[in-house]
């Protein structure tokens, strides 16, 4: 039976609701994510500290310890006290009361960064990383000599590394952190011996099973914490985190969105700049292809700027990344219009020609402007007309009086 015009009116409506509901399902299904974990591992008594070592602790070189220095159950401190041995601005806990606890307290911090589910296992070479907030494992972690390792984040963004047997940073290298973050928020649960090199820039908590060895000008914003072994230190500067939030508080990631709308056109052969906003937490670094010829875009504000060489529409990706999944991705178009035509040149005005002067500085007799010829030359020939028709006048006159 043939379909009426109202029932294939109702049947095109109701498939309309259907696609638009499935691309509603669509569209939630891609959600950015987030990823929490614990706040700040609990040092309870041993977060003062900046080194804590359980045999003995050793200097060489005019060491400065911003913080507490101890020892539990050891008894041995060498190479602090006058100069030109290390300094401790803080207090030293020689085998009492205040290095026992701080050292029962190591052990549970301990006890606690090992205990964590990693967000990524297999870590090995730290070089060249740039790390969100998470729980990072592997077997024996190292930075390479004169490496490099970013961690980025926001003000309560924790970082735990979990190396099963030895931590080693090279020699030069530098632990760089951004965002806001600190060096509160970053534990090292190492389970043999950690080993900082010469002139290392390091950060965060050292909690080593065994031994820790900063070597000669190695500098630490943190705390090298022994629990069975000892400390061994040689002209280094190691400063305890300070300001640290409390224990518990949530460290949060956020998938980034991009929230700039779409790209303003552009003209060929005039500069052209926009920029790509994204939401997020670490801040998210950007990407693009398919920019129109002449234009860059900065990974880091996101901003697209150039000269456009083309005219034309091209089909631009640009992707926003930091760490957490998904990536926000947004794929836009960038209009290039034809260049502006320059202006024609207005015409010239006339010349003038200023009258050649004298041999004092007057001015010469002028040329007449038509002919060019010089004036006394008409005024002759009028003068002649004039006295001959003087004379033609004179001689009529003349002749009518002899008639008469």
């Amino acid at each position: 039976m043939a379909m009426s015009r109202s029932s294939r009116s109702f049947l095109v409506a109701l498939t309309g609701l259907g696609l638009a509901a499935c691309l509603a399902v669509v569209a939630t299904s891609s959600a950015s994510a987030a990823t929490v974990i614990d706040g700040p591992v609990d040092l309870g008594t041993a977060a003062t500290y900046g080194v804590l070592g359980a045999s003995a602790v050793t200097n060489t070189g005019p060491t400065v310890v911003n913080g507490d220095l101890g020892v539990s159950p050891g008894t041995s401190i060498t190479g602090f006290g006058a100069a030109p041995d290390g300094v401790v601005n803080g207090t030293t806990h020689q085998t009492d009361a205040g290095a026992a606890q701080a050292q029962l307290d190591t052990t549970t911090a301990y006890d606690v960064a090992a205990s964590l589910t990693p967000t990524q296992t297999g870590l090995a070479e730290l070089n060249g990383l740039s790390l969100s907030p998470g729980v990072y494992s592997g077997g024996a972690l190292a930075l390479a000599n004169t490496g490099a390792l970013t961690l980025a984040g926001s003000v309560d963004s924790v970082w735990v590394f979990q190396a099963a047997s030895t931590l080693t940073i090279g020699s030069g290298a530098r632990i760089t952190i951004t965002g806001g973050a600190s060096s509160c928020n970053v534990f090292w649960q190492v389970g043999s011996s950690a080993t900082i090199g010469t002139a290392a820039q390091f950060q965060g908590t050292v909690l080593a099973a065994e031994s820790v060895t900063a070597t000669t000008g190695a500098t630490v914003v943190g705390r090298l914490l022994a629990r069975t072994g000892a400390v061994t230190l040689d002209t280094n500067t190691i400063t305890a985190s300070s300001g640290c939030p409390s224990s518990g508080t949530p460290s949060q990631t956020t998938a980034p969105v991009i929230t700039s709308g779409a790209p303003t056109g552009a003209t060929a052969g005039t500069p052209y700049s926009f920029t790509i906003t994204a939401s997020g937490t670490p801040a998210p670094t950007f990407t693009a292809s398919g920019l129109p010829a002449g234009l860059s875009l900065d990974g880091v504000t996101g901003v697209i700027s150039g000269t456009p060489t083309t005219p034309g529409s091209s089909t631009v990706t640009i992707t926003a990344a930091n760490g957490t999944t998904p990536d926000a991705a947004a794929v836009v178009q960038i209009d290039v219009a034809p260049p502006v035509p320059a202006p024609s040149p207005s015409a010239s005005p006339p010349s003038v020609t200023t009258p050649p002067a004298g041999p004092a500085g007057e001015r010469l007799p002028e040329e007449l402007a038509v002919t060019g010829a010089d004036s006394t030359v008409p005024a002759i020939i009028a003068g002649v007309l004039f006295a001959a028709g003087v004379g033609f006048v004179m001689i009529a006159r003349r002749r009518r009086a002899r008639r008469v």
